[in-house]
């Protein structure tokens, strides 16, 4: 499974809107193939520091991601951004407990 967390520090005037953006697009992205979660969460101590949380069962699925419409409004959404976002990717095994 890949874990993927994107951290965004927004300017304060275009928040709503980019929070907007983003929760219109969660909906779909939860659709595509191998999407276990599309969250995006704002900061408790930062009202304008956005997370985007992401879990997809295999990197092929996340890569297709990537090439998708949604991805493409949302990396266009960057422009509202103070700073560069980071994004950190991580591979974890799902163990179930019994």
């Amino acid at each position: 499974m890949i874990f993927v967390v994107t951290r965004m520090k927004v300017v304060s005037e275009k928040r709503m809107e980019l929070s907007q953006t983003i929760a219109s697009l969660t909906g779909s992205i939860r659709k595509e193939k191998g999407c276990r979660r599309c969250d995006c969460c704002q900061s408790i101590d930062d009202e304008n520091r956005l997370f985007l949380l992401e879990e997809w069962d295999t990197h092929e699925d996340f890569m297709t991601h990537l090439k998708s419409e949604s991805f493409s409004v949302i990396r266009g959404a960057m422009n509202l951004l103070r700073e560069p976002y980071e994004r950190n990717h991580y591979t974890t095994k799902l163990i179930r407990e019994e």
